[in-house]
């Protein structure tokens, strides 16, 4: 087959520093062209940008041989041709020769490494199974307690109704206030998952919800459970999603992440290498010397926020894959499109196109710009102006950019939708 393709977009040009297929330069956002954050390594900067410091024009095609190669041998030797041998060896080499920040990986740590398998984590919710990602990743608890809180309340029937955002908004502080808590890698710390999810320690956090915005929410207590110090930091992503349901009703829902766009922006054997070490708490312990749980040590897997997604009807048959990118949005995202979904009855792409709204246990709760073409339009000022009288700062944040990837199993029938904030699309045959 051809080589893999490359074709510059628009989401190219914050990273590059200059705007695609204009004359603007890369060191019009950096002093130098050699003093650059992103694709600082000779090759990463070969293959994004010309030689004179200008990006490459939107649509330039570009064949990455390297890549092609590097899939070749996996196809042909399998996990050990990318974790030992000399695609390790390049790997480790330009992990300890970034110009930026000489890292000390080795060839050996690639070899050591192994894929581990945990269980899923499920809630019931209003009759259906929920389903998702376990810890490390933090997806499918956190969505798991705002549907479990959600389910103490009638939303009405308006997905964009006052009532909803608030109780959506108010969820998502409880949960996230756990999710800083209690979430790590399980392998190093003890996540009470059966008590995170229990329907009456959930009820419990529901009652905390009143008509005006609680603030900044406190994590729960769960019971015989001592634990570590928070970590309230909120990550960025460089995240893609897919949905697949095949001919035979087999069901896949995957999201992967290089952490920040672009990875660490070395690139080897033609692809990024990925920065996910950010994804840990940038301290060990909080201020009264309590261990924060998703701290670093080594061979830990970092929290995310990942949350691939499947529900399942009450016979137990799927009914919903879906699930999207976009940092610690993700939960927000997903666990909307649920709602949406089980609580007002939408179709896939009508619940992309309605506009986002979440809060992560800010100060701020974020309600999305309708997007013309793209999302359901509504008044936006008149809810925030709502929401205000209820004691909500609304955030500036205009676009919240998910990348939701939709499908519902309705009997014999597959119903798709995609998610055009970003470039999704969708395919069957």
């Amino acid at each position: 087959p051809p080589p893999p393709l490359f074709q510059a977009e628009d989401g190219i040009r914050d990273v590059l520093g200059g705007l695609v297929g204009s004359e603007m330069c890369i060191r019009d956002r950096n002093a130098s062209c050699e003093n650059r954050l992103f694709f600082r390594d000779p090759t990463a900067f070969a293959y994004f940008a010309n030689p004179d410091c200008t990006a490459k024009p939107a649509g330039t095609l570009i064949r990455n041989k390297a890549y092609a190669k590097t899939l070749k041998a996996i196809r042909n030797g399998g996990a050990d041709a990318f974790y030992v041998g000399a695609i390790a060896e390049d790997i480790a080499n330009a992990v300890q020769g970034d110009l930026a920040i000489a890292g000390d990986m080795t060839a050996e740590d690639l070899a050591n490494y192994e894929v581990v398998e945990r269980a899923p984590v499920c809630i019931e919710y209003r009759g259906y199974k929920v389903c998702g990602m376990g810890p490390p990743s933090s997806g499918a608890l956190a969505i798991g307690q705002i549907l479990g809180i959600l389910e103490n309340f009638d939303l009405g029937d308006d997905p964009l109704g006052e009532e909803a955002v608030h109780l959506f908004a108010q969820a998502g502080r409880l949960a996230f206030a756990d999710r800083g808590l209690y979430v790590g890698d399980s392998d190093f710390v003890t996540v009470p998952i059966e008590g995170m999810l229990d329907k009456d320690y959930l009820a419990l956090r529901a009652d905390l919800i009143t008509d005006m915005d609680m603030g900044t929410a406190e994590p729960g207590e769960i019971d015989g459970f001592n634990p570590a110090a928070p970590d309230p930091a909120a990550k960025t992503s460089g995240t893609s999603h897919i949905s697949i349901v095949d001919r035979w009703g087999n069901a896949l829902s995957m999201t992967t992440t290089i952490e920040s766009s672009f990875g660490n922006g070395v690139m080897v054997r033609g692809f990024l290498l990925n920065n996910e070490l950010t994804d840990f708490a940038f301290a060990f312990e909080d201020s009264n010397g309590f261990p924060i749980a998703n701290r670093v040590q080594p061979n830990k897997r970092p929290r995310s926020s990942m949350s691939p997604t499947i529900v399942f009807d009450s016979s137990g048959a799927v009914e919903l894959v879906t699930g999207s990118p976009g940092g610690s949005r993700i939960i927000g995202y997903t666990a909307q499109s649920i709602v949406n979904h089980i609580d007002f009855g939408l179709d896939p792409q009508e619940s992309i196109n309605t506009p986002h709204y979440q809060n992560r246990n800010g100060a701020a709760t974020e309600l999305e710009e309708p997007i013309s073409g793209v999302t359901l339009d509504y008044d936006r000022a008149g809810l925030s102006e709502a929401l205000a009288d209820r004691g909500y700062v609304i955030s500036n944040t205009s676009t919240l950019t998910s990348g939701l990837s939709i499908i519902h199993l309705d009997g014999e029938q597959l119903i798709g939708g995609a998610d055009k904030r970003r470039d999704g699309t969708v395919a069957g045959r």
